[in-house]
């Protein structure tokens, strides 16, 4: 039998022993984080809305528990990263949230301590990101765009509605290691395909007049485009282009077709958003970037433009089409 004494002091031994878990999680539930954003290109407001709806779900709620910092954009300015992600280091940021592939690569010159997260990196392990998908073993992790063979299924795609297409240009960031790698993927699928590749190298702003130029010069049977945050942010004027020069196109995101894009293969780039709020919530939870393993895209869609095909003369055959996530007619 406990006698009355020797139970008060078993009581209050527990209960001061209690007491500093209780006291940091209540200080842990307290905190206000602070989140920064980076991107190379420019803003993208559905990418962030689905980011943010993602944090809002998992509980985090604006000028509550978490403050977003100035999301910061290069404005397809590769010079200006360096700076803008020394000025999220200087912010003290809780998390760096980087998109695409050159963005985090700034950031994590930057900094060894703050952790980074991926929303659409393209080859993390190739661009030097991380040594190691499933465990990172560093201040970053998030989500790859990372797909075998993307190019060569857009290709096959693409030959699907111009069967005849014989020379088909490329357009890719040469400045972007992943554009690099599903380039050289593409020209290996051209070749099975019998398709001669073209390729056209942009690497900032100055570069798009000339690429365009250039792509006006070539006999062409059709277009192609690597996913990339600097080629994203042209998405209207590529798509024009390819209208008024009659050029069928395929496209790396339902972007594309959404302003006049023949069609478009590739990750959901609004769920990658998504996911990556539940990395950062799991690290304002306590978990270290370095245990949580880097993920490739779950959701990839086929969109397609019937409105803009049936503008440049082509049919597109029924087997595509019931394959298509969302045809827009």
């Amino acid at each position: 039998m406990i006698k009355r004494r020797e139970f008060m002091v078993t009581l209050l031994g527990s209960a001061a022993a209690a007491w500093p878990f209780a006291a940091r999680a209540q200080q842990q539930s307290s905190k206000v984080f602070r989140l920064g954003y980076i991107t190379a290109s420019v803003p993208v407001p559905h990418f962030r809305s689905a980011f943010r709806e993602g944090l809002r779900a998992l509980g985090w709620i604006e000028g509550k528990n978490v403050i977003y910092e100035d999301d910061l954009y290069a404005e397809n300015r590769l010079d200006r990263l360096p700076e803008l992600a020394s000025e999220l280091v200087r912010l003290k940021v809780d998390v760096i949230v980087a998109d695409g592939t050159l963005a985090p690569l700034a950031v994590k010159r930057a900094t060894s301590r703050i952790p980074i997260v991926l929303t659409s990196a393209g080859d993390p392990l190739g661009s030097g990101l991380v040594t190691n998908l499933a465990r990172p073993g560093e201040n970053v992790t998030g989500l790859s765009l990372m797909q075998s063979d993307i190019g060569g299924k857009r290709l096959e795609m693409l030959k699907e509605v111009v069967p005849h297409a014989s020379r088909v240009a490329i357009l890719w960031n040469a400045a972007n290691p992943y554009s690099a790698i599903v380039f050289k993927e593409a020209q290996s699928a051209a070749h099975i395909l019998g398709i001669q590749l073209q390729s056209i190298e942009v690497r900032s702003p100055d570069d798009f007049d000339p690429a365009l130029r250039a792509l006006m010069q070539l006999n062409l049977g059709a277009l192609i485009t690597v996913g990339d945050p600097f080629i994203h942010a042209y998405r209207k004027r590529i798509a024009d282009f390819a209208a008024r020069s009659g050029l069928p196109a395929i496209y790396s995101s339902r972007e594309f077709v959404e302003v006049g894009g023949l069609m478009a293969y590739g990750a959901h780039l609004a769920d990658l958003n998504r996911r990556a709020a539940g990395y950062v919530d799991k690290i304002f939870k306590g978990a270290k970037p370095s245990d949580l393993p880097i993920e490739q895209p779950t959701k990839f869609e086929l969109v397609i433009n019937l409105k803009t095909a049936k503008a440049l003369g082509l049919e597109v055959p029924a087997t595509l089409l019931a394959r298509a996530d969302e045809v827009i007619e």
